[in-house]
């Protein structure tokens, strides 16, 4: 049969069209720019001052556990920001924690304070148009990292270039006033932040002040002002662009008092109040923000560009006692079990929790992952899987308990000394594709803070996973003081584990 001739000339001009409309306009004119460091007579300024009296030369640090506080404590440092907010996440959804962020960071600057939020492009989804309104704000300016090109179909554009679009910005970080910092693994949507109770995402962040938010500053100034790092106005469309101060009269009053709600829900937490008005003392410690460049995304993957997890290799290779692993993302590869094997060779127990199947956001991560359980358990590591089930009702929350929880939090913890806390997965995506950031702590105290009660609590949270006698994998759980044992993927119907099975055709090396 013959083809039509319009579907010829489709075939024909699909590549060009694709090469064409899939760079991101990497020349828009854009203005360099740095962290503020004149502010050491703001309110955070003065604040980290007096706290230096009583312990100079280290940085001060409090975990942010529960998604709420991790909430509050972002909205309160936006109240009390005089020069500068520098946010820089891998992506922010089109939901009330966006919306409730984006508002707090309007009003800062209405204050006058300097605004730079830098996202990465491909999973923000919030459209260009919202940016360019938010960004007709003179205090505020937003860019896109590794944009990619809007002309035709998007995700043909995304193939079109696919070398360079899968290459992501995985970073998370949050700056005020160049004195106070946060890090972790949240992004800013509502399954980061107890938003939304169909699922909860179980995560940590760090709050750093003093000399580590000026460590933290200048990695968000490598991206801010990296080749990749585009601002919004260069996807300006020719629809018509509303008038920022028109949307803002517009906003309805229901949706004020529902994001007025959330805000005072987060911002008066028990934590935050305490935290903020020095009721609780924050943990002296010196630390190491350690960073990937964002050169690795223009790199062919090599170990010269794999800074972060190169350096945390060689903390855990030197660990005394102990290593404790949660990332919700796991496939180790052959170099990661050989590591492993190095590192359980030298009776260091090493402990690993992350997603089961049913906790799992993404199905063919765990499939990968699937494949290298029994090694690692061969290997002496001590396995086990987040349930998904294990959600829990906010202390002093009187509402319905989540209905399900994913494994977020990417956190090392190592001889009850040092913890990293990040955005790194241990999988070949964190590892060599996308660029990753964190901070390592080196606070006894605080670790021991965090990991005693971990501990205690990993047995009613997830499923042990081990080998039986004839090398079959058996799943070991504490149901409700009752021991349970598994010979199947826990929690899981046939449909999910059928999904499971045929991912594990995906490559590997691009999950």
């Amino acid at each position: 049969m013959q083809k039509p001739a319009g579907i010829i000339v489709l075939i024909i001009l699909l590549p060009a069209l694709i090469t064409d409309c899939a760079t991101g306009p990497m020349n828009h004119p854009r203005s360099y720019s740095v962290a503020m460091t004149d502010t050491s007579d703001t309110t955070l300024g003065r604040a980290v001052t007096e706290w230096h009296k009583e312990h100079p030369d280290v940085s001060g640090f409090y975990p942010l556990i529960s998604g709420m506080d991790a909430f509050g404590a972002r909205l309160a440092l936006i109240d009390m920001a005089e020069r500068s907010i520098d946010a820089q996440y891998f992506l922010m959804k089109n939901d009330m924690a966006g919306l409730v962020f984006v508002g707090s960071l309007l009003e800062a600057a209405d204050r006058g304070v300097r605004v730079r939020l830098l996202l990465d492009d491909v999973f923000t989804e919030v459209d260009d148009e919202k940016f360019l309104l938010v960004s007709q704000h003179p205090n505020i300016e937003m860019r896109l990292f590794n944009p990619v090109g809007r002309g035709g179909f998007y995700w043909l554009n995304y193939l079109g270039d696919f070398d360079r679009a899968n290459r992501r910005m995985h970073n998370k970080s949050f700056t005020v006033d160049n004195q106070v910092s946060i890090v972790g693994g949240r992004n800013i949507a509502e399954e980061h932040f107890e938003l939304n109770k169909t699922g909860e995402f179980r995560d940590l962040d760090i709050l750093g002040l003093g000399a580590v938010a000026n460590q933290i500053a200048k990695t968000f100034d490598r991206y801010w002002n990296h080749e990749l790092s585009v601002p919004v106005e260069a996807f300006s469309s020719s629809k018509g662009q509303r008038n920022l101060d028109a949307v803002r009269s517009e906003f309805s009053e229901e949706l004020r008092q529902k994001t007025q709600s959330i805000y005072v829900r987060a911002i008066e937490s028990e934590l935050i109040q305490s935290l903020f008005n020095n009721r609780i003392p924050l943990f002296p410690a010196t630390a190491e923000v350690i960073t990937d460049d964002p050169e690795k995304l223009l790199n062919k993957v090599s170990r010269d560009h794999q800074v972060l997890i190169t350096h945390m290799a060689e903390v855990i290779a030197n660990a005394d006692s102990e290593v404790i692993v949660v990332t919700p993302y796991l496939i180790p590869g052959k170099q990661g079990i050989e590591f492993w094997n190095s590192v359980t060779a030298r009776n260091i127990r090493v402990t690993m929790l992350t997603n089961s199947l049913a906790s799992n956001n993404h199905i063919p991560v765990h499939a990968a992952y699937a494949r290298y359980r029994h090694r690692l358990i061969q290997v002496g590591v001590d396995l086990h899987e987040m349930r998904v089930d294990a959600t829990e009702v906010p202390k002093g929350d009187d509402e319905e308990a989540f209905e399900s929880v994913t494994l977020h939090t990417k956190a090392i913890m190592i001889d009850r000394k040092y913890l990293f806390v990040g955005s790194l997965n241990l999988d070949p995506r964190s590892i060599d594709i996308n660029t990753e950031m964190g901070v390592l702590v080196d606070s006894a105290d605080m670790s021991s803070r965090i990991v005693e009660p971990f501990m205690k609590r990993l047995p009613n949270k997830s499923y042990r996973v081990v080998e039986d006698v004839n090398g079959s994998l058996r799943w070991h759980g504490l149901i409700e003081g009752k021991e349970v044992i598994e010979d199947n993927e826990p929690q899981t119907g046939r449909w999910r584990r059928f999904k499971a099975f045929m991912s594990r055709m995906l490559p590997e090396s691009q999950l």
